[in-house]
């Protein structure tokens, strides 16, 4: 870096408080805890301090300043990752910068179905606006109440509408980014065909702030789904969720906005977290689906779903199901999805996959890597859920009751290890949608063939040739020669 001189925190701190402010550096530890522990508390790290600009040009000078300090930089937005991709870990020599005060909404176009958001604003808030337009920006997560678009963009946030929508990166328009030498990349273009060469916003889609900090984006939006009918669904097998999803596939086109497996013992862990959530049909069925479509305009969207469920319960393929009749009826069959995921939190550390696999290999994959877990880590409870329509499985995995720390750890390391051996297997991906962060890092690095590895490489070393941009995060840089 720029600065070759050592210096105490204590000394860093003064000098970042002189040039920025004391209204934008935070550095009591009390103060800091929030943005250094990870969203479900298994990890709390420190840092020299906590910087909180208001804006882009604030941005720069921080990052301009770290640089002059020899300071690393972790971006941080709504601090609501599962990888540790945006907390420290070397407390002595790195910052957070924090984008929660960049939290403005810039521009809603009607006209062009675009909007401009600084990278702070979370989610919710962009949605919630945006249909005040008539519009409907498509990103849907579980901690859309609390991630923010910046860190959104910067992991590719999947979500639950990924099969019609796409993941974020199809979503954007473009990027504005600081840079690791403090300049100000202006990519925010709404053109939604711009053929310039290379595309520029996407080296920063997914890179988890390693190359520059996402400061706003621009994002594309869609007329407002104002119908929208949801489906609760037991099945007698995953095979059959399979089979239901390329039936509804060919029957509901385009208009199908999500379909998610889930087990049994989804109800059981959503009942652990919210007691009184109603579950509307009988919980003994072998495999769930939540299925929703949607649309707008002409569409009679509540008659295609009746439709449809009618033909698949004829055949047989579906057992038993509901229909949400209102809002808060879908809402609630939506809690049981999200509630599964706060009851495995209740139950303490386990182990959380994001893995993909071909869409035709889905099922024999669940039932390939369950049996591998249990013979790995006997009396494991396996808990596997997802998102059908891209191959996405979530495979989670709750150490035997009464484990110790220690005990609990060693089960996570033998059965992600036992999970992992069966995906290489099916060729799968060991990030669907989480990103790599520093949890995943590890594993990451010893599945990246040497290609890909110095095309990697060669990316980050031409753009933040000093690596003070999130250093630990995906993978590790540092030449040794």
């Amino acid at each position: 870096m720029a600065s070759t001189v050592s210096a105490s925190v204590g000394e860093w701190r003064v000098a970042l408080r002189a040039r920025l402010g004391d209204d934008i550096v935070l550095s009591a530890r009390d103060e800091m805890i929030p943005y250094c522990r990870d969203w479900h508390g298994d990890v709390t790290s420190d840092a020299v301090a906590v910087l909180r600009p208001r804006t882009t040009e604030q941005v720069a000078e921080a990052v301009k300043l770290c640089r002059e300090l020899g300071l690393s930089i972790v971006p941080q937005g709504g601090n609501t990752g599962l990888v540790l991709g945006g907390i420290p870990d070397a407390d002595q020599n790195q910052v957070v910068l924090s984008l929660e005060r960049m939290n403005k909404i810039r521009q809603i176009d009607a006209d062009d179905f675009s909007a401009v958001v600084e990278a702070g604003c979370i989610l919710s808030e962009l949605k919630d606006a945006v249909a005040e337009k008539g519009m409907f920006f498509p990103l849907a997560l579980g901690a859309q109440g609390t991630c923010r678009i910046g860190g959104n963009v910067s992991t590719n946030a999947g979500g639950i509408n990924v099969l019609r929508y796409g993941m974020t990166r199809e979503l954007i328009f473009g990027l504005e980014v600081v840079l690791p030498d403090g300049s100000i990349f202006d990519g925010l273009s709404t053109l939604r065909k711009d053929n310039r060469g290379i595309d520029l916003k996407q080296l920063f889609i997914g890179a988890e702030g390693t190359l520059g900090i996402i400061t706003a984006v621009s994002v594309k939006l869609t007329p407002y789904p104002d119908q929208v009918a949801t489906a609760l669904l037991g099945l007698s097998s995953l095979d059959d969720a399979i089979k239901l999803f390329r039936r509804a596939r060919r029957d509901c086109c385009d208009l199908m906005s999500a379909f998610e497996f889930m087990p049994p013992l989804a109800f059981t862990l959503a009942k652990e977290a919210m007691p009184d959530l109603p579950i509307p049909i009988a919980a003994d069925y072998p495999a769930y689906v939540l299925m929703e479509i949607s649309g707008s305009g002409l569409v009679d969207i509540d008659d295609l779903m009746g439709r449809f469920l009618e033909a698949v319960m004829e055949e047989g393929i579906v057992v038993d199901g509901t229909i949400a009749a209102s809002q808060a009826q879908a809402r609630n069959l939506w809690l049981i999805r999200e509630g599964m995921n706060e009851g495995q939190a209740k139950r303490g550390m386990h182990l959380r996959t994001d893995v993909s696999v071909k869409l035709s290999q889905l099922a024999s994959f669940v039932a390939d890597a369950e049996a591998a877990v249990e013979v790995a880590v006997p009396g494991a409870t396996c808990v596997s859920y997802g998102h059908v329509g891209d191959g996405n499985v979530h495979l989670n995995v709750l150490p035997t009751a009464g484990s110790t720390a220690e005990q609990r750890m060693e089960q996570i390391y033998k059965a992600k290890a036992a999970i992992n051996a069966i995906l290489d297997g099916y060729q799968g991906s060991i990030s669907a949608e989480h990103g790599i962060g520093r949890l995943k890092r590890g594993d990451f690095e010893e599945r990246l063939s040497p290609v890909r590895r110095q095309l990697l490489t060669a990316i980050k070393l031409a753009i933040d040739p000093d690596q003070m941009m999130n250093p630990g995060c995906q993978l590790n840089f540092v030449l040794n020669s």
